[in-house]
């Protein structure tokens, strides 16, 4: 059984007349390590690239040892899948019967090595159609109803389909299962693969190396293992006149959860976060609230989880008028954390696309900026990465130099990781 728990960090306290409420909420699971015997209780599908330009540099002969390791971390009992995409999808393994319909098999140590050798049989040729990849493992899943459902999509390279197709093809999705994508080499675009992870609640990252694959794989396989907790919204509840302005998980990554509202009735509405295991995540939440005098006082939203439909845990976010500006001038500390992590991750994705279309000053200005919030934050991780694009004179004063000589490894690798978080930093 999994136990949640809910923190609220916020300053409550507002100037006479503000209309805007801060806060950011963690939330914990814990007791989610027994392993359950259930069958059904979950799904994992493998989604492997064969493009013909995975037949290059081993990439496929990667995919395939990576595909192996995470094969060997599917728990006994849970139902599994491999698909292969190129122009079209196929199931590679279990062979899909027509009589019965079955798509996925149940995973035991004799079906684990029948998918290594479906998986040792694949071969690159044809394009790459990521949208058809997505239908078919979204076919699959279907057929397991109720199942904590996920997914690993490899790719190498750029969507040959028009981006309505895969775009409906990403909608149909939503909801069924949760995706993790991964572009091994330079050849794929990352805010396609962005755009999959975002929507189906999973990550994206690049793996400069195909060698790199299969630890990968192992890693975000047994993280799969250890999910334990499906159908888990935030439900946020405003009362009369106060409003939700916006809804976003800032850690361990940047999601923005705001146009995903499921309206519950006229004050409340659910925010999907997906499938849990034992960890924790921090959310940010602002609250549009009515003005009010100073000594008044409001409870301006309610935060829970549902688990499975079910209210869990409250957390009160509260707002207070005063007019002492030394209370409600202060920020707390985790929302200026995070507020600083978003900003740090549009600076980045500003300053690239600027570097990407010749505009050098105000590519300086953003990824400068970008640096000093890194370095504010302590986030040593995305210093490095910043360093791989420029020249850091001067981290506090966000004092850089565009490199001119700039890999594409180093420029996708930033891209990629820009929306991943530090958590917020011990106070010392």
């Amino acid at each position: 059984m999994t136990d949640f728990s809910t923190e609220v960090f916020q300053n409550p306290y507002l100037a006479g007349g503000a209309t805007e409420v801060n806060a950011v909420v963690t939330v914990c699971a814990s007791g989610t390590t027994a392993p359950t015997s259930a069958r059904g209780s979950a799904a994992e599908i493998i989604i492997i690239d064969i493009s013909g330009s995975m037949g290059a540099d081993r990439k496929l002969q990667s995919a395939q040892l990576a595909t192996y390791a995470a094969i060997d971390c599917i728990r006994d009992g849970v139902s599994f899948g491999i698909v292969a995409g190129g122009d079209r999808a196929y199931q590679a393994y279990p062979v899909v019967s027509v009589q019965s319909g079955k798509r996925l098999t149940v995973s035991s140590a004799q079906t684990r090595a029948e998918a290594k050798s479906a998986v040792a049989a694949l071969h690159a040729s044809g394009g790459t159609k990521i949208g058809a990849w997505l239908e078919a493992a979204r076919t699959a899943f279907l057929t397991v109803p109720g199942a904590i459902c996920h997914a690993i999509l490899l790719t190498d390279g750029r969507n040959g389909e028009r981006g309505r197709i895969l775009d409906a093809a990403i909608e149909r999705c939503e909801g069924v299962f949760q995706c993790e994508c991964r572009g091994v080499g330079t050849d794929w675009v990352v805010d396609e693969l962005r755009k999959i992870s975002t929507r189906l609640l999973g990550t994206v990252d690049i793996v400069a190396e195909p060698s790199d694959l299969s630890r990968d794989f192992e890693e975000m396989m047994t993280s799969a293992m250890g999910r334990r907790s499906s159908n888990v919204d935030l439900r946020v509840w405003t009362p009369h006149l106060a409003s939700v302005s916006f809804v976003k998980q800032v850690a361990p990554e940047i999601v923005d959860l705001t146009d995903r509202r499921s309206p519950v009735d006229d004050r409340s509405g659910n925010y999907p976060t997906g499938a849990w295991g034992t960890e924790c995540r921090d959310y940010h939440v602002c609250i549009s609230v009515p003005a009010a005098a100073v000594g008044d006082e409001m409870l301006a939203a309610r935060v829970s989880l549902v688990v499975d439909g079910t209210p869990q845990r409250d957390a009160k976010i509260r707002a207070i008028w005063t007019d002492d500006k030394e209370l409600s001038t202060r920020i707390n500390r985790e929302v200026a954390h995070y507020t600083g992590q978003a900003e740090l991750a549009d600076a980045i994705q500003d300053g690239l696309d600027a570097r990407r279309r010749g505009d050098d000053h105000t590519a300086t200005s953003k990824l400068g900026r970008a640096v000093q919030l890194a370095a504010a934050a302590r986030n040593d991780n995305m210093l490095g990465l910043l360093a791989g694009v420029v020249d850091i004179t001067d981290s506090t004063t966000g004092t850089v130099r565009l490199k001119r000589d700039v890999s594409t490894l180093d420029e996708m690798t930033l891209d990629t990781r820009s929306v991943k978080t530090a958590r917020v930093p011990k106070a010392n």
